[in-house]
Parts: structure tokens; C-alpha cells; sequence
């Protein structure tokens, strides 16, 4: 069983010994953390092509993030002129010989390759070592998705493979109107990843989605086939991180994190009927009514001042939350001293 992994949060993000991806606070000049969190994919001579180390230092970040209090929003942006141009095949796919230099022996995985381990301590105590000998986009994409805190996509070029499916689990995608997106798989002999085939035809509709896996080609992200996976296209390229960072600020000082969490697991997490929904909603906005969040709200809306909102799920979630069947697939954390919800 997965051990429950309690962790001590950093002073600084900026300072964490990272090799794949850079944390930058927003200002970069603050010494602590702060509510805006800036994540670069970092492998600008490789196009930021994703691979384990990069897997285990999202993963491991997002962990982070999560039980961070002071970390309201993150925007996750790449280094360079393309965003991610997917898996590295110079390394080649997990499970096979599939790199550049040499083809067709199969290596044997188990199951447990493909969930749980001990990233945070692999990435940040050297010391400790798992048998989890791969690490896939799927975990980076559940961290995303896993996380209370919303994660802004700022799409500054092309994305192919996992950095076109590692947006999906954002909840605002911007690009740059001279990005291209590519769901590749059908043209390498593979099938879709990392939760994409959950979360793309949810976003953008089975029709479009089809479309965009059966020819497996690159589309600019302006084309109809991505009009509802995008909230804003950005003319200039200059522009696109500006935007994103912008309506992070607007996010963290303006929302309640609990309120936007709990509504994004209402839609993805949904009853299956307008009936069941609206008994799931009515219990969920019942509980909510009275908590702090909801007194700050109504309070600072009538003062004309932002609202300081500060309720958490440990704190104040409602007592029916979650609400689902939960699925193991990673193992727990939590703050050092600080006991689970």
C-alpha cells in the first residue's frame, strides 16, 4: 500500500532543484512563495520534449501546490518557441526500444509502473529508490487534475503528443495564435494518453475530437476543429504569457478556491441525470451557505472591496464531499504536522 507521504512546504519554489521545468513566483524578485505560481517546461534545445525526469518534477510540484495555502493559481507555460513537442523519441516510448537509436525489444512493465510511487521522494531526497522504472504523461496529468488550485495553460507554441494532452486537464487554456496542435498518435502506431481520451471529447465534443485523432495531423490552435479547447487565441506572441498571468492575479485575488474546486468535481464528477445533479448541487450549495467563503463574499461585494477569501477543502469542504468513488492511483500527502481532512 502507498505510503502517506507528509511534507514540509518551501520557503521558495524558485529555489527547489529542479532539472526539467523552472518555478518562478510572480513577482520573480519575491523571496517566498506567492499566490501566482509561474511552472516552465525547460528544455528549450529539446523543444521541451517531455520524458521521466520532467513526468517526476510536475508531478512532484503539483503535489506541492496543493496543500500549499499560499499558492492560489498556476501558469504553466514552456521555455523557448514550441510549448512541448511531446514524448523525447530520442529516449524513446516507455515499455520498448522505439528510441532513434535502435528498435524492437519489448521491455515488460508491471502495472504499478504505470500508477503509484514515491515521486516527491525520488525527485527531492536522492537517497530513495522505487522499483517504478517509468514514468507516464498520465501522472503529470492527474497531478494537474488532482490539484485544488487551477492551472492557467499559456500555450507559447507548438504542442504534439502529451504537450498537446498535458493542457487538457487545465481549467483556462490561452495560446498564442502561431501555436499548432498536434494529437499525433495515430501517425507514430500508438493510441491516445495521459487521461486525453477523457477529458478531449468532454472539452471539445466527440466529433472534433475523432476528427483530430483519426488524421492525427497538427492544426493551429485558431482552427475550428480547437475553437472550444481554447478560452482566448492571443495575436502576438509577446502577448500570450501577459494575458495568462493577468487573469491568474484576477483569479487569485478575487475567488474563492474552495467554490472554484468544488465546481469543477460538480462537472467532472457529475450524478448522470439532471435529477441527480440537482440533488448533488442543491446538498453542496446548502453547505456552503453560512461558511466563510460565503460571508466574505457577500460582505466585500456590499463594502465594493475584493473579497479575502480563505476557506480550504480540509477546513470547510462539505461533509459530503467527495462525493464520488475514489480511485487509487497515487499515494497521499499532506503538511507535516497537519493531520488529513
Amino acid at each position: 500500500m502507498a505510503r502517506p507521504m507528509p511534507l514540509k512546504l518551501p520557503t521558495s519554489y524558485s529555489s527547489l532543484p529542479l532539472q526539467r521545468i523552472a518555478l518562478s513566483h510572480v513577482p520573480a524578485l519575491s523571496p517566498t512563495a506567492t499566490p501566482v505560481i509561474l511552472l516552465t517546461l525547460n528544455r528549450p534545445s529539446k523543444n521541451n520534449a517531455f520524458e521521466d525526469t520532467m513526468m517526476q518534477e510536475i508531478e512532484s510540484v503539483y503535489t506541492l501546490f496543493d496543500l500549499d495555502e499560499r499558492v492560489k493559481v498556476i501558469v504553466f507555460t514552456g521555455a523557448g518557441k514550441m510549448f512541448c513537442a511531446g514524448w523525447d523519441l530520442e529516449v524513446g516510448f516507455p515499455g520498448g526500444n522505439t528510441s532513434k537509436a535502435g528498435m524492437g525489444e519489448t521491455i515488460k512493465e508491471k502495472d504499478q509502473e504505470h500508477r503509484d510511487s514515491y515521486a516527491l521522494d525520488i525527485v527531492f531526497d536522492k537517497s530513495v529508490h522505487t522499483n517504478d522504472e517509468y514514468y507516464r504523461g498520465g501522472r503529470a496529468v492527474l497531478a494537474i487534475h488532482h490539484c485544488r488550485k487551477p492551472t492557467i495553460m499559456a500555450v507559447n507554441g507548438h504542442a504534439a503528443g502529451i504537450g498537446a494532452t498535458i493542457q487538457l486537464p487545465a481549467a483556462i487554456r490561452i495560446a498564442s495564435a502561431s501555436a499548432k496542435i498536434g494529437y499525433v498518435f495515430s501517425r507514430r502506431g500508438v493510441v491516445m494518453e495521459a487521461c486525453s481520451s477523457y477529458f478531449l471529447p468532454r472539452l471539445i465534443g466527440f466529433s472534433r475530437a475523432l476528427h483530430l485523432t483519426t488524421t492525427g495531423s497538427t492544426y493551429p490552435a485558431s482552427d475550428p476543429l480547437l475553437r472550444e479547447l481554447f478560452s482566448e487565441i492571443v495575436p502576438t506572441p509577446q502577448k500570450y504569457l501577459e494575458r495568462a498571468l493577468e487573469i491568474a492575479d484576477d483569479v487569485a485575488k478575487n475567488t474563492s478556491l474552495l467554490s472554484s474546486y468544488l465546481m469543477k468535481e460538480m462537472m467532472y464528477r457529475d450524478m448522470g441525470s439532471a435529477e441527480g445533479q440537482h440533488l448533488l448541487d442543491s446538498r453542496l450549495i446548502s453547505a456552503m451557505y453560512g461558511g466563510p467563503d460565503n460571508i466574505e463574499g457577500v460582505k466585500s461585494f456590499f463594502e465594493k472591496r475584493p473579497g479575502e477569501f480563505t476557506a480550504t477543502v480540509e477546513e470547510n469542504a462539505p461533509s459530503c464531499y467527495p462525493w464520488w468513488q475514489e480511485v487509487n492511483t497515487r499515494s497521499k500527502a499532506q503538511v507535516a504536522g497537519k493531520s488529513k481532512l
